[in-house]
């Protein structure tokens, strides 16, 4: 596995997977029972968008780098509890940035706990480090269908499981949809994100495709896309699939995804789309 994510972070897929990942977590803070945060592919926790790496792609200033202004009050209040980690890491401009478990760690009480798995070896001893010393978190390196298997259920009995990986190999669509299969077995109740590229192929196709099929109650699908996808363009916006979505996210993510859309968008090519892919009950 040769993924650094340090060269990616920050960038608009950062934005949309974080935002609505501390949507989640601030719905799973309404009741007062525990929950854990399983992150499948946690990286390093922490980037440096001053960095060599970050410099090299400059992805992060067509992502979070655009979003220094705010938006309308109504937006900006969903936005909140993402900002303020932001803010809380940087005191003088912009030049860290929290990767999910970072943000997680921030944004979780104090009774709740983080599982954060990292196959990247040198990723996760630097994670390891980054956490060294907060009670509520462990760090695995295990490849993340064995981490999925493994840990679920979660002895909370409530929480969420993070499936975002960089789909370099071929059979890391069918691997992701197949350990959101294993998951949803061993936690039927969790919320899970299936994070997913939006590229000229049919990645993205293949992967709502097989979700759909496991019907699931509650099943949002939720894309950003900010150009055109060509082939050789790489990533021209990315989507997330939220299974057992927390009451009244869809609604929130409506208000979010046109601004984001608009935001981060290139010329005519930004769109936002929420759509329940399997409906409530």
């Amino acid at each position: 596995m040769n993924y650094r994510h340090a060269y990616h972070a920050g960038n608009h897929a950062d934005v949309l997977k974080h935002i609505v990942l501390a949507r989640v977590i601030e719905h799973l803070k309404k009741k007062d029972k525990p929950f854990r945060v399983i992150d499948a592919h946690a990286g390093t926790g922490l980037y440096d968008l001053s960095g060599i790496e970050a410099g090299k792609t400059g992805e992060w200033e067509g992502g979070i780098g655009r979003l220094a202004e705010p938006f309308a009050p109504e937006i900006e209040a969903l936005l909140q509890p993402y900002r303020e980690v932001i803010d809380a890491l940087n005191s003088g401009g912009l030049t860290l940035y929290p990767g999910s478990p970072e943000l997680a760690l921030r944004l979780m009480r104090t009774g709740d706990a983080l599982l954060a798995n990292e196959l990247h070896a040198e990723d996760a001893m630097a994670l390891e480090r980054h956490v060294t010393g907060e009670p509520r978190a462990r760090v695995t390196a295990l490849d993340a269908e064995t981490c999925i298997k493994a840990h679920l259920p979660p002895p909370e009995r409530r929480g969420l499981v993070l499936i975002d990986p960089p789909y370099e190999a071929k059979n890391e669509a069918e691997k992701a949809t197949r350990m959101l299969g294993h998951g949803l077995r061993r936690f039927a109740t969790g919320v899970f994100l299936l994070w997913y590229p939006l590229k000229a192929d049919d990645i993205a196709a293949g992967i709502i495709a097989e979700v759909e099929a496991m019907k699931v109650a509650a099943t949002l699908r939720v894309e950003l896309r900010v150009r055109e996808a060509f082939a050789g363009g790489g990533l021209a916006g990315s989507g997330l699939l939220i299974l057992n979505t927390p009451w009244r996210l869809d609604s929130e993510l409506q208000l979010i995804l046109p601004a984001l859309a608009q935001r981060l968008g290139l010329g005519n090519w930004g769109h936002g789309l929420v759509e329940w892919l399997v409906p409530p009950k």
